[in-house]
């Protein structure tokens, strides 16, 4: 599973996705700061 996790100013938000293709399609998408990692 690829995982978003997205920095805001007093919080963050994750996002899961199924591939890393996926991901960094939408990875591209945020304006934030935004780290993208895999876990099993």
């Amino acid at each position: 599973m690829w995982v978003i996790t997205v920095f805001e100013k007093n919080t963050y938000r994750m996002f899961e996705y199924s591939t890393k293709s996926e991901a960094t399609i939408a990875l591209n998408n945020f304006k934030q700061t935004a780290l993208l990692s895999y876990t099993k």
